[in-house]
This record gives structure tokens, C-alpha cells and sequence, in this order.
């Protein structure tokens, strides 16, 4: 496969020659508006909110936000996506739903099952040929373009129950690769469809020494323990006496920060870091800039955005929007605001709340960071605490004390008459409880003003609780979320919280 080697080198070459004009985001956006609105106008939701008069409106966005209304998960499911699940055709778009996304399940005690149309896997494929191009900023040899990329997703052996299919995304989009991708992609098609997490781990180091890799693909804290476990079985210092020609590491789902210490100890240099946001309702951004802060968002690719300012006018307490926000289109937002997106797209959500916040680093060349989730943050008193500091402040923690901070996770308690956060940390690494408090209290009053100023007031204590890193992991496989696409939720809550704690007892009544 040389021959196809050197072809994608020289079409992502043209990419890198090929004089680039800059976008008008708003008529990209509208145009992408109006093909999904006379895609889905026969369907039972277009019926429903009448899209064939929406496309016969001068102002589209205005009408559309006016008939339209927001929906939740369980709002959109509730009313119509169930009825997609069932096998009922054109509910939300055309034709049958084949499969379903389980999402994740951070924010809630249970997976989603999130529709993905054959458009949107045609979609999610266009975004991902973009990623790959913009690999022409690199200026990689043309051997990096003939070697493997080891995907480390879901099963693709999805499960079935006569209608459709559902599993992690991950393991829908690798189910449909082209067939000229199949060369290049690793572990292959038979540890691929392996469903045990473990089992599926165990089977990758075993082969690991048989493949060339050039590109890895995976949430930063699974890709983690994958170097480890290589690093241990074949008794070298570092991933790259395995795969010397290891070049890129594409990571998305969770932060980078607060794994990137730990992480470069694993390799002997450094890799190029691309971001990548594919959430299971779409592709919606991709880091395209070795130059740039921030990925750049797709806008032609079946989704239309409208961005929600994250303000006490807009969402309650507890992260749950408000009825009739404000939502604003990609002309009107600003740098520095963070905003909740609401997604409509080719998979049939509508003014859909996907849960994650975003701030612009870039309105011009439409480039964003994730800053966390609307319902991850701590604000008992006014701190206004987001994931996006507390990833920050766990990265530079890490680096002042040289530890490995493997995974975290922060409660709000109350605290005599006032109130207290108190920190869960994961590491393997000595480390001294008091000296790691002392260190996060001090960056995050440095990161966040709101945070300084309570905890002269109502925030009266930092409590951490240091813990192995294994904690963290056997909780999620007790959760049945292990691997590919889980994450450990960063702000504990409610249900989550009480389970959690219930489960440390248990834990440190087995150690006793």
C-alpha cells in the first residue's frame, strides 16, 4: 500500500498549496439551515413545526427559533425519538434509523441512545478526510502517510435487537470505514469486535510489536493506560521503543491537561497533539492549526449551531435550560463568552442541548476550546468553578509537585454554615495531601477571580483526599463504563455522588 501512501501525501500536499479564502460562517450556516429544514420537511417533526412554511420565511433563523422549540435529551426523546427506536421511519428524518449512539453517560445514570442517520456517518467520514488534510501543516515525510493507525474505540460488534443497532460511536463509525481505510487501521476487524474493555486491551499489547504505527486515536486516560500496559509487557522505557515512527496523537472526550504530565513520561519525544471534537450527535470541530488555540469548527458538514450564553438567565442551578433562551448564531457570538451549543442536524436533533460549553478563541477563523458541561461546574456560592479551570489547575499541580495525576473529581459539601470543595485525586505517585491542597487552592485563585474572592468568604475549605488511581477505574467497570468513549465525570452530584461515596466505603472497609 506504498502506492496509496504516497497519493493521500500529495492530495494533502495539494491542501497545504492551494490558496485558502476565508469563510463567511453565517451564509455557511444558513445555507446548512436550509438544506436541513427541506431534508426533514415531510417528516413527522418537519409536519409538525411546519417546515415547509419556515422555508418560505425571509428571516429563516427567526422563524425557525420562533416555531421550533429547545430540547433536552429527554424532552426530544420522550416525544420523538423513541418512536425511531421502535423502527418507525421519517420521525425526525427521512427513512429508518440503523443505528444508535450510546452516549458516554457522564451527566446521567444511564446511557442515551442518540440516532445516527447514514447521513450523519457520511458526515462524521467528509469531517474526518478534513482532519487528515490538515495534516499538510506538518510538513510529515510521505512514509507517515503508509503506516498504521491504531484507533482505540468501541466494539464494532454492535449489538442488535432486530431493528437497529446501537454501541459506542467509535464503534459505529469503525463498522463503516471505506474500504481503502481498512489497509491502514488498527487492531483490525477481529480485535475490533471484541466487547470486553480488558480482553480487548490484553490483545492489542500482544500484537502491538507487529505493527508500524504512525497515528493513535483515543480519550487521553485510556490511550494512557494502553502505553503503560505496552511499556510493562515488553520491559521498555518508553511507547516509542515499540513505535518508533509514532508521530500524532488525535485525542478528544476529556482534557489533555490534566493527563499530558503523566502522558510525555511515556514517550521518548514529543508527538504532535491534534484535538478533535466527535460527540456522538456529530463532528463538530477539529484542531487544524499547529499555530492556532483552539479547534475550527465544522459548519458545512449537516449541522446547524446556535450558541447559548451560560448565564443564570438562561440555565437553572443545576445546568438545566431555561425555557426560551437566548441563542445566538455563529455571526453573533464573541471571544471569551462561554456558550452551551444547541445542535440541529442530519440525524434528526433539533435545537438539541448537547451539554458541553465552548468559548471562541477565534470568532474570525471560527476556532473554540470545550470549557466543560453545563451540568460540571460548582457554584454553591458565586465561584462560578468550570471544568476548564479545574483541568488547568490539576495540569499545573501535576507539574509543580511532579506527580501523575491519572483522574480527578471535585463535590461540593457544606461546611458548618457555609461550604467547602472537596477533591477526589487519583494518583500512584507520593504525594502529600497538604502540600497538594495548598498548590490547587493556589491556581485555581490565580485562574478564577470568582473562586478568589469566595474563598475569602463563603468558601471556607479545600479538602482533598488522595486515592490509586485504580479507585477511579474499578468504579467505572462496577458502572459497566469501561473504555472507548466513558470518562469519569469531574464534578460529582446527587445520584453519582451517593454511590460514590457508598462504594469508598466499601473500598476502604476491604483495605482495613
Amino acid at each position: 500500500m506504498a502506492i496509496l501512501g504516497s497519493i493521500l501525501k500529495q492530495a494533502i500536499g495539494l491542501g497545504k498549496v492551494m490558496p485558502r479564502r476565508p469563510k463567511d460562517g453565517s451564509r455557511i450556516q444558513m445555507r446548512t439551515l436550509r438544506r436541513l429544514l427541506s431534508r426533514a420537511e415531510y417528516t413527522a417533526f418537519g409536519e409538525q413545526y411546519n417546515f415547509s412554511k419556515l422555508l418560505n420565511e425571509k428571516d429563516l433563523v427567526n422563524a425557525f427559533q420562533n416555531a421550533v422549540p429547545t430540547h433536552d435529551y429527554n424532552k426530544i426523546f420522550r416525544r420523538w425519538w423513541y418512536r425511531a427506536l421502535n423502527g418507525e421511519p421519517f420521525i425526525c428524518w427521512p427513512g429508518k434509523v440503523k443505528y444508535f449512539a450510546l452516549s458516554s453517560g457522564t451527566s446521567e445514570a444511564s446511557s442515551k441512545q442518540i440516532p445516527v442517520t447514514k447521513d450523519m456517518i457520511r458526515a462524521i467520514r467528509r469531517a474526518s478526510m478534513k482532519q487528515i488534510m490538515a495534516q499538510s501543516k506538518y510538513n510529515l515525510p510521505k512514509e507517515h502517510f503508509e503506516r498504521g493507525i491504531l484507533m482505540l474505540g468501541g466494539s464494532t460488534h454492535l449489538n442488535f435487537n432486530g431493528t437497529y443497532f446501537e454501541g459506542d460511536l467509535s464503534g459505529i463509525t469503525a463498522s463503516n470505514l471505506p474500504f481503502w481505510f481498512q489497509h491502514f487501521y488498527k487492531p483490525g476487524r477481529r480485535i475490533s469486535r471484541e466487547r470486553d474493555w480488558t480482553a480487548k486491551l490484553e490483545e492489542i499489547v500482544q500484537n502491538a510489536k507487529n505493527w508500524d504505527l504512525s497515528t493513535i486515536c483515543g480519550v487521553p486516560a485510556w490511550v494512557t493506560i494502553l502505553f503503560e500496559k505496552v511499556i510493562e509487557h515488553y520491559n521498555v522505557k518508553t511507547i516509542h521503543d515499540i513505535w518508533p515512527n509514532l508521530t500524532i496523537y488525535v485525542h478528544g472526550g476529556v482534557s489533555l491537561a490534566p493527563y499530558k504530565n503523566g502522558f510525555e513520561k511515556l514517550v521518548a519525544r514529543p508527538l504532535i497533539y491534534m484535538e478533535t471534537y466527535l460527540a456522538s450527535e456529530g463532528f463538530i470541530a477539529f484542531d487544524d492549526n499547529p499555530d492556532g488555540n483552539g479547534m475550527r469548527m465544522v459548519l458545512d458538514n449537516g449541522i446547524f449551531y446556535e450558541f447559548v450564553p451560560f448565564t443564570e438567565k438562561n440555565f437553572s442551578g443545576d445546568g438545566n435550560l431555561n425555557e426560551n433562551p437566548e441563542a445566538l448564531t455563529i455571526g453573533e457570538v464573541q471571544e471569551g463568552v462561554e456558550y452551551a451549543l444547541l445542535m440541529s442536524t442530519c440525524s434528526g436533533a433539533w435545537r438539541y442541548l448537547i451539554g458541553d460549553t465552548v468559548k471562541f478563541t477565534s470568532v474570525e477563523k471560527h476556532e473554540i476550546i470545550i470549557t466543560g458541561r453545563t451540568k460540571h461546574f460548582l457554584s454553591l456560592c458565586g465561584e462560578h468553578l468550570s471544568q476548564d479551570n479545574m483541568n488547568r489547575a490539576i495540569e499545573l499541580v501535576g507539574k509543580d509537585l511532579n506527580i501523575d495525576i491519572k483522574e480527578f473529581s471535585v463535590v461540593g459539601i457544606p461546611y458548618g454554615s457555609l461550604f467547602a470543595h472537596k477533591w477526589y485525586i487519583g494518583t500512584d505517585d507520593k504525594a502529600d495531601a497538604k502540600q497538594l491542597k495548598e498548590k490547587l487552592d493556589e491556581h485555581l485563585k490565580n485562574l478564577n477571580d470568582d473562586y478568589r474572592v469566595e474563598r475569602i468568604a463563603a468558601l471556607k475549605d479545600v479538602i482533598v483526599e488522595i486515592l490509586p488511581a485504580s479507585f477511579f477505574y474499578d468504579w467505572m467497570e462496577q458502572k459497566g463504563k469501561m473504555g472507548a468513549q466513558n470518562k469519569f465525570p469531574r464534578v460529582m452530584k446527587n445520584k453519582h455522588l451517593a454511590e460514590w461515596q457508598l462504594y469508598l466505603n466499601d473500598k476502604m472497609k476491604n483495605i482495613k
